[in-house]
């Protein structure tokens, strides 16, 4: 009978472990709806603004037109001979490619979120080979022109400023062979020769500079045979991504530089870049972003995930009050405590969204904390044991602060800690007689 009324406690104890998990769960959930609301701060500042801008080229681009005569078979199966006219054009990346920059930050708010922007005030420099267009049956070659591509041209401020071989040329709107890949820009080119044949001189050496505002991040697609490419910044927590790292890079309180040099020996965006003009293929790139350097969201739901291991602790030390100090516990009593563990988590993202998480954990632990030690100094009748609690939570919100800061090690720390406190626990029992205890635990729990 003792062992039966020792398990249905247990059995009690574990069922309020789960019921807790409800909460916890709607924590979570509302974790991530603030996430959901957040992104829809940045599309709304993206949609008055400009968004997540890329860069491709200059690239020149040949257009041409080619006639060929084909055989048709009709519906009554005889067959016949027709022309037919077929588009296409021939892309010629840089020999060299230099893109520098500096990306001037700044921030949005929509409501209580901020979102981080910037202004790119770029300059590029491309050289091109000569390039010779021979005669091919049935082809006719158009207008060259330079391409350069911009995801969101919305993002221009004032006028590009472009000099092909010295001399300026006015850009005009769309992007031309690049449109299957991205919006932007162009410049008509000349060439020497006829429309059969010839020679695509024109624009050796292209400089452009331009600014261009954009949200969070910027990417640039290497499109030369040789690119190298130049970002900096005094906003000080980039994240860099893409398929290249800068080879060079420093990052500090001040702003960050960094530098990439990108061969096409070892970049396949030439090649997708022409898969694309016929097909929706992705091109490679190199990408910085803005980011925040505390996304609050992201510890907020870190934490929670130990929300669980707040309660099993707590609970167990409960248990253990009860059968060494005999101390009678009720179940509605270990809910209370319960929720309010929960609760804390709850008051850390609401809290986060005004100040800065330090304080927000800070603030709501110590609310957490002292409502607990003031309700446990009661149900366990000690102000003592009600101040050893609260000390032991202390000590836990702290491992859980330390963890949620130390990302790389998270799974390292919480490991230990986990071996600490069973280490501990089996070290306070380990010359506990449960059977003694187990014959002494027969009254069922009652209110205090």
């Amino acid at each position: 009978m003792t062992s039966l009324k020792l398990l249905l406690r247990a059995a009690i104890v574990g069922g309020l472990v789960l019921l807790l998990l409800i909460p916890l769960l709607l924590i979570r959930g509302t974790i991530k709806e603030r996430e959901r609301y957040r992104d829809q701060a940045i599309e709304r500042v993206a949609q008055s603004r400009a968004g997540a801008q890329s860069l491709i080229g200059p690239v020149r681009v040949l257009p041409w037109t080619q006639e060929r005569e084909v055989e048709v078979v009709g519906p009554t199966g005889l067959k016949t001979r027709e022309l037919q006219t077929e588009k296409g054009f021939d892309l010629q990346m840089p020999a060299r490619l230099r893109v520098q920059g500096e990306m001037r930050p700044d921030e949005r708010r929509v409501g209580l979120f901020r979102v981080p922007v910037y202004s790119w005030h770029a300059r590029v420099q491309a050289e091109f080979t000569d390039r010779d267009y021979a005669p091919v049956v049935g082809r006719s070659y158009g207008q060259p022109y330079l391409a350069l591509g911009i995801a969101d041209v919305r993002g221009l401020v004032g006028t590009p400023n472009l000099r092909v071989d010295g001399r300026s040329i006015a850009l005009r709107a769309g992007a031309g062979a690049l449109e299957a890949a991205s919006k932007g820009l162009h410049a008509p080119l000349r060439m020497q020769g006829d429309a059969a044949s010839g020679v695509l001189s024109d624009g050796r050496k292209v400089e452009l500079e331009f600014v261009l505002d954009g949200t969070r991040s910027l990417s640039v697609v290497p499109v030369g045979d040789d690119t190298r490419v130049d970002i900096a910044s005094s906003w000080p927590h980039p994240q860099f991504s893409g398929s290249f790292s800068p080879h060079e890079r420093s990052v500090d309180d001040r702003g960050f530089k960094a530098s990439w040099a990108v061969s096409s020996l070892a970049s396949a965006a030439q090649e997708q870049l022409r898969r694309n003009l016929i097909a929706d293929a992705e091109v490679e790139s190199l990408t910085v972003a803005l980011v925040d350097p505390v996304d609050v969201y992201t510890q907020a739901d870190r934490a929670t995930k130990y929300g669980i291991l707040f309660v099993l602790l707590t609970f167990v030390g409960f248990a253990l009050f009860e059968l060494i100090k005999q101390l009678r516990i009720h179940p509605l009593q270990y809910l209370l405590v319960g929720l309010a563990l929960a609760i804390f988590f709850l008051l850390l993202i609401s809290l986060s969204e005004q100040i800065a998480f330090w304080q927000a954990y800070l603030v709501s632990a110590a609310a957490c904390i002292g409502l607990q030690g003031f309700y446990l100094s009661g149900v366990l009748r000690s102000w003592k044991y009600g101040l050893m609690f609260s000390t032991l939570l202390t000590l836990l919100y702290g491992a859980l602060f330390l963890l949620l800061g130390s990302e790389n090690n998270a799974l390292l720390l919480g490991s230990l800690l986990l071996f600490g406190i069973l280490a501990l626990i089996m070290w306070i029992t380990r010359k506990i007689d449960w059977y003694e205890l187990g014959k002494r635990a027969t009254d069922p729990p009652t209110l205090p």
